[in-house]
Parts: structure tokens; sequence; C-alpha cells
């Protein structure tokens, strides 16, 4: 493809050299360069890609998109310059992989807790309905049935427009996928065309990144601000940010709510650790879900597949087949009649609704034990936030080891219990060992009790001192159980 049909949709400042020139490739990550490639140099929050266009040159590169042009451009290659390769990565990427989103049904889905439930059910569903998709989420992308590993919710705009196209060849005509606030901040999903977008919840996250929670917040609702004429905008009424997100939409917005008035409306009749008995818009479903957030994220889905063309009767038959997400909620029974509950909850307002969701079953008949901690790195004022949630709806608290990636993990433990005045610290001990936090859980277990083991989920591993080690919360659960 010539690189002037790829700037099609990029307003350039300055350009050196000849833009009729054919382009083999496009790439943000000089490693990558081959001969023929354009390379993107993007500035990014730990490195710019400008430092590395020398080399890109050196790999072949035929033409760099930059916002800096270099002193000395190299003969024979064509510099494009513009004002933010960030806006213009999205668009080109769009354009070499052939416009994916343009014969796909896109469907985003964003908010700090239930993107991964929400999209991998939809993807499931469709799939249940007969669809080919595909799926983009925290946990694993799926082109049908092939797994390609995720390395972060969602991948940068060129391989995001790789998947898409793979997708595209591979006959997919719908696409699931989490949008998270970096992802949309970043733009790392320019240049794609959504067919609909999904709001679940605003709570405190990420805040290491976007410094202040407006700024969470309007990265969150740029999503929406973007949606075309033609697209349907689902948000949570029951979120005081859920109108909020749609103010400035000019998709077709929809309300859902397990509370108050909206288009698509859920309540709990019955609930057990097997799952509940629902009434979603007059009719009566039983799912395989705990927890009223988990009614929400339902109804979501619910909702998404109404907008899609699908009847209410087919999609409440479909749900009522539909499991839990790897990592959300999963219950491992132990021989002596305690329950331990496997869930990803990572932020403090993920805990309370887990933590309420196992109240919700327990209805006062069994103690609640929970083993948390907080990822290193990351942002710190939601850790003493994080060791008050525990507490307040347990009656032991362990605080151990998450992710403490570069930091020790004694220094988070010690910022959680900051956050405990001497009447709370009662009810917890710290473990740094997280095998031994969990294996101690499991011994103080008695017959009813519920264990819940936060903040890991589906990950199966340990990042430590930027080393990833294996480790599975529900192996080491099973472990404790043998022993």
């Amino acid at each position: 493809m010539k690189l002037s049909e790829l700037l099609k949709n990029v307003k350039p400042l300055s350009v050196v050299g000849d833009v009729e020139t054919e382009i083999g490739g496009v790439k943000i990550d000089s490693r990558q360069i081959r001969p023929g490639y354009l390379f993107v140099a993007m500035k990014g929050t730990q490195v710019d890609g400008h430092q590395f266009i020398q080399k890109a040159v050196e790999l072949g590169a035929t033409a760099v998109l930059c916002e800096d042009m270099p002193a000395i451009p190299a003969e024979g290659v064509t510099y494009v310059q513009v004002a933010s390769t960030e806006d213009a990565v999205g668009p080109v990427a769009t354009l070499f992989h052939g416009d994916p989103t343009s014969h796909l049904k896109l469907v985003g889905v964003t908010g700090t807790n239930g993107k991964t439930t929400i999209a991998t059910l939809l993807y499931n569903m469709f799939r249940k309905f007969g669809h080919k998709c595909g799926l983009l989420s925290t946990v694993c992308n799926y082109i049908e049935d092939e797994a390609v590993p995720a390395s972060h919710t969602t991948p940068d705009a060129i391989e995001l427009n790789e998947l898409l196209e793979r997708m595209m060849k591979a006959g997919c005509e719908y696409v699931f996928m989490e949008c998270s606030s970096h992802a949309i901040a970043q733009k790392r999903i320019g240049g794609l065309r959504f067919a609909g977008g999904m709001f679940t919840n605003l709570t405190r996250d990420h805040l290491d990144y976007h410094k202040t929670f407006e700024n969470y917040r309007d990265a969150k609702k740029a999503f929406f601000d973007e949606l075309p004429k033609d697209a349907f905008a689902i948000t949570n009424a029951d979120d005081k940010n859920g109108m909020v997100m749609v103010q400035n939409t000019k998709a077709q917005v929809k309300t859902y709510s397990t509370r108050t008035m909206a288009d698509f409306r859920a309540r709990i009749i019955e609930c057990h650790f097997e799952g509940m008995y629902l009434e979603i818009d007059g009719r009566e479903v039983g799912v395989q879900f705990i927890g009223k957030f988990n009614v929400s994220n339902l109804l979501c889905v619910y909702g998404a597949a109404i907008m899609l063309g699908k009847q209410p009767e087919d999609i409440l038959v479909i749900l009522s087949t539909l499991k839990s997400v790897n990592g959300r909620l999963d219950p491992i029974r132990s021989p002596e009649g305690y329950t331990a509950v496997v869930d990803y909850a990572h932020t403090p307002d993920a805990l309370e609704n887990v933590l309420n969701a196992i109240h919700e079953v327990l209805d006062g008949k069994g103690k609640v034990i929970t083993v948390c901690g907080a990822g290193g790195n990351r942002d710190k004022g939601k850790r003493p936030l994080m060791a008050q949630e525990a507490v307040k709806q347990s009656d032991r608290v362990i605080i151990t080891s998450d992710n403490p990636r570069f930091e020790e993990p004694q220094d988070i433990i010690n910022d959680m219990l900051a956050g405990l005045d001497q009447k709370q610290m009662k009810k917890v001990i710290s473990i740094v060992d997280r095998r031994e936090a969990i294996r101690t859980a499991c011994m103080m277990a008695e017959k009813g009790d519920v264990i819940l083991i936060a903040g890991k989920g589906h990950e199966d591993y340990q990042e430590i001192k930027g080393v990833k080690h294996h480790f599975d919360d529900h192996e080491v659960v099973r472990e404790c159980f043998e022993s």
C-alpha cells in the first residue's frame, strides 16, 4: 500500500521525501521494523520512540511518522511530521489492515469493573447463537476458538488492527472488546468504528496514570463521545456517572438498572452459591452467577443482545446456560464443608461487591475470612481503602502480597494497614507470603465458612522484581484442601 493512501485520514504538518513509496508494514516498536516498513515514533509514558528513528532506518524503514523531524533526514527515507503520532497511528493502522471494523460489528465495554465478564459473556452468547465471533479481553483474546494471549487490557493500535484483520479474514461477524481507560486516553482505539458501547460503573482505579478521578472519568466518557449516530450506547442508571457518560454521545442511548426505572430492568428472586433466580424485564430466568453486581453485568449483556437484534426469549435461554469467567467469583468447595472463593477484585468497589455477594448467600450463617493485598507500582491511594473494605465485611482478614512488582511487599502491606484503627486491627493479621496466607485462612475456616481470596483471579503468576513467577490461587487452594 502506498504511503499516500495510509495518510488519507491524517493531516501532515510537513513531508520530506516521496509519499508514493510502497509500505509493507507499520510498527511502533523499532525492533520489529523490516525493509519497506513505516516506523511510527510515539512519545510514550516511559520511552520516546523518536530516540529510535535512526535504528528503524538502519533496519530498513522506508518511511517515518513523527512529531519532531530529525536534524539530518536519511537519504531515501520519507519523513511525515504530524502534530500527534498518538492521534495518527490508529487511522493509519486501520487503513493498512483493510479497515476491519467496516466489515465487523465491534462492540466495546468500558468502566471500572465488569468489563471482562460482559465482553466474554457476549462472545460466548453470540457463538451459541451461531455467529463467528472475536473477543478482546484482559484474560485472553479469541479469534473464534483460537486463543491469542493478552498482555494488557487493550493492545496498541497496530496490534489491535492486526487482530481485527485476522478476525475479519476468519469470517467473524461480531467482536466484543474491553476498552480500558488507558486505551481510550492513548488513542489505541482511534480509527475503529464501533457498533455499540456499554458503561458498567466508575470507582477509583488507575490514578497512578490518570492522576485525578475526573481525568479517569473523562477518559471513559471520551469513548461514548466518539460513537457514531448509528451506534448504541448502553449505560448503568444505578451508577452516579452513568448518565454523565452519554450526555454528549450521538449514539442511541439505552439504560439498565436493578433499582430504578430504565429500559432494561432486573431483580433477584432467589440466591444460592450455585446461582440465582432472576426476573429480567418481567420474565423469570435461572442463572449460574451470584451477587447483585452480576445482575447488573447480566442485564448489560441482555441489553446489548437486544440492541444487536436478538429476541428476549432467545437471549434468556442462552443466558441461563452461561458460566462465570475464570477468576470471577469462582467457588471451590473443601472436603471439610467450607468454601473458598477466588476473585479478581483489586479495587475497593470490586471488593465491596464480592463481599456483598458472599453475604447475600451466607445470610448470617458462617464466617467470612478475606485474603487480599494490593499491586505494587500502582495507585497507592486505594491501598488503605482496600483494607478498610475487607475489614468492614469480614470476620477475619489476612493482608498479604499481590503482585509487588518493583516494590517491597511489606511496604505495600504497611500502606494497607495504615488505613485501619486499633479496633479494626484486632481482626487483621499480615503474612507476606501469599501461599502461606491462603494456607492460614484454610486452617482458620470451619464448616459453613467462606474464604475470599481476592486480587489475582485468573492470573497464574506473581510479578516480583520484573519476573513473573508461576502462582495460581486456585492451585494453592486445592493443595491446601489435599494436605
